[in-house]
């Protein structure tokens, strides 16, 4: 029997999104769900601390979001119409896919001029031009000069469509994780939000080991499940790299009886995407469009730390194979009496 989308619906009331992060990144509070009973605990953030032991492995994602969400006017007239550009993809040289509203006015050879932090057109003349379309809201556009030094320019954080106001300057800080080394996400792994290095250090000195694997997040994280048979839905592509010491830990961890945590989904896509039946890894660099829904059960990571995620959502999905779908929504519906906070910059959960 398909596996329908609509058993994966709940309603949150819309002020329970958060809109700005904790006041610390560790401010936020953890439910914490048994994976066998479904049962809870409301804990403060830093107490993850006593879920780990010496010798278990927690393995996150160090991408870094790009500041890659951009406005210009067609032509660099002040009246022209008005781009908003999204960073997707570099491909090489100034060239990069990108998500470009309206589309209908994104022509090819259509040239754009990038609007200052102010919102007026840039006195460089500092442009892009379109070069062709994948579809009705990707392009490849060139851009006239050095896009790190544009992205430095006119970049803002490109926050994701459930926060409502623009970014601000603390965004550039608190929308990065701790671990965000190589630039190449639209949007941040949330689950990592709410490491501090204190917390690293506990975790260190009771001798827990940690690495990373790299997805770059792409703009599909957000898209609906908009067909009833979740097997129907087509799942977004993602580029990441899974190392050859990442391997070996998560290998070690395992055969001295220990347990791996990975912190956000996007770990565990990584993980499973490089999996046998077995839970044996391969390293790599490829591009992933693994769909992880019940009754699927993950063979690598034990344990899962993540943020709330959306109704219907392909993330919500992919929990629920960690534990029971009817445990996951009880909890759900417990953190909505409780009042935590919902999405990215939200309050998170542990699945143990």
């Amino acid at each position: 029997m398909p596996l329908s989308a609509s058993i994966f619906d709940y309603t949150l009331p819309e002020e329970l999104i958060a809109q700005h992060p904790a006041e610390r990144r560790d401010g936020s509070r953890m439910m914490a769900l048994d994976r066998g009973t479904g049962a809870t605990q409301i804990l403060p953030f830093p107490r993850i601390t006593d879920f780990l032991r010496e010798g278990d492995a927690m393995i996150f994602n160090d991408t870094r979001v790009l500041h890659g969400r951009m406005y210009a006017r067609k032509n660099g007239l002040p009246d022209g119409a008005k781009f908003e550009l999204l960073l997707v993809e570099h491909l090489r040289d100034r060239r990069w896919k990108v998500l470009l509203k309206p589309g209908k006015r994104a022509l090819p050879r259509v040239r754009a001029v990038l609007l200052d932090g102010q919102g007026n057109l840039n006195p460089c003349g500092d442009a892009f031009t379109v070069i062709g379309r994948y579809d009705e809201e990707a392009f490849e556009v060139e851009f006239s000069g050095d896009d790190t030094l544009f992205q430095t320019r006119y970049g803002h954080v490109p926050l994701p469509p459930y926060i409502r106001r623009g970014d601000e300057n603390a965004d550039s800080e608190r929308y990065q994780t701790i671990f965000a080394a190589k630039p190449g996400a639209v949007a941040a792994p949330t689950a990592g939000l709410h490491f501090t290095p204190e917390i690293l250090a506990e975790l260190s000195s009771k001798g827990v080991r940690q690495a990373a694997i790299t997805l770059h997040v792409g703009p599909g994280t957000f898209k609906p499940v908009s067909v009833e048979d979740v097997s129907q839905h087509k799942m977004h592509e993602e580029e990441f790299f899974l190392s050859e010491s990442t391997v070996k830990l998560i290998e070690e961890t395992h055969a001295s009886g220990h347990k791996v945590l990975a912190v956000g989904t996007t770990t565990v896509r990584v993980l499973e995407s490089c999996s046998d039946e077995a839970g044996h890894l391969k390293p790599g660099h490829r591009r992933t469009e693994i769909f992880l829904y019940p009754p699927y059960r993950p063979r690598v990571a034990d344990m899962l730390l993540t943020n709330f995620h959306l109704p219907k959502s392909t993330l919500l999905m992919l929990v629920s194979c960690y534990a029971a779908r009817e445990h996951v929504l009880a909890a759900y519906q417990r953190a909505i009496a409780e009042k935590m906070r919902f999405y990215s910059y939200g309050d998170c959960m542990l699945f143990h």
